[in-house]
C-alpha cells in the first residue's frame, strides 16, 4: 500500500511522535562494539548511522556471504535485518526490557554479486509498548534494493517497566 500523501508526504514514513524514537544512548561505534564477537562482526555489518529515522548498516559481499553460484545469499540478507531490527528493538525500548525476535521475513528482489557491498536501511513501522516490527531495506551500490525484510520483535517487561514510571 503507498504511502498516504498527509503531513509526511509522498515517500516519507510517518512520523512516529513527537518525542525521539530512541529511549537508550547509544552511537555506531558503541553499538558497533556490541557487536565484537557475534555472527553480526562474523560477517562484516558495520553500523554507520542512528538518526531520528532509523538504523543505517553496510556489509561486504565476500566468500563469507554467498551461495555456490557467487551471489549474496539470502539468509544473509535475514542476518542482516535481524541483527538491525534488533538492535532498533533494543534502542528504541526502556532500560531494564529485554527484547526478542518474535517473526522475519524476507522479499528477495535482485541478485547482490560477490565482490560489492550492501547498505540497509532499518526503519519503525511500530513501536508499542509489548511489539515493535522494523523494517530493513538493502540495497546494491547501484542503488537497486536488494531485499526488503521485516523483524517483529516482543518487548518483554517492558508494561511492569512503564507501569513504575511517574
Amino acid at each position: 500500500m503507498p504511502p498516504s500523501s498527509g503531513a509526511a508526504g509522498a515517500g516519507k514514513l510517518p512520523a512516529m511522535s513527537k518525542t525521539s524514537l530512541w529511549r537508550r544512548d547509544a552511537t555506531p561505534d558503541s553499538i558497533n562494539a556490541r557487536l565484537a564477537g557475534t555472527v553480526a562482526e562474523l560477517l562484516g555489518i558495520r553500523i554507520t548511522a542512528l538518526t531520528e529515522e532509523g538504523l543505517e548498516a553496510e556489509m561486504p559481499v565476500d566468500a563469507r556471504h554467498i551461495q555456490p553460484f557467487g551471489i549474496l545469499h539470502g539468509g544473509v540478507s535475514v542476518v542482516l535485518s535481524e541483527t538491525l531490527g534488533s538492535i532498533a528493538a533494543v534502542n528504541a525500548s526502556p532500560e531494564g526490557a529485554r527484547v526478542v525476535g518474535i517473526e522475519v521475513n524476507a522479499n528477495h528482489l535482485a541478485s547482490v554479486a560477490k565482490g560489492g557491498r550492501v547498505t540497509a536501511r532499518c526503519r519503525p513501522l511500530h513501536v508499542g509498548r509489548t511489539t515493535q516490527v522494523w523494517q530493513t531495506e538493502i540495497f546494491r551500490e547501484d542503488g537497486r534494493m536488494a531485499c526488503v525484510s521485516r523483524l517483529t520483535a516482543a518487548i518483554l517487561g517492558a508494561k511492569a517497566i512503564l507501569e513504575t514510571k511517574d
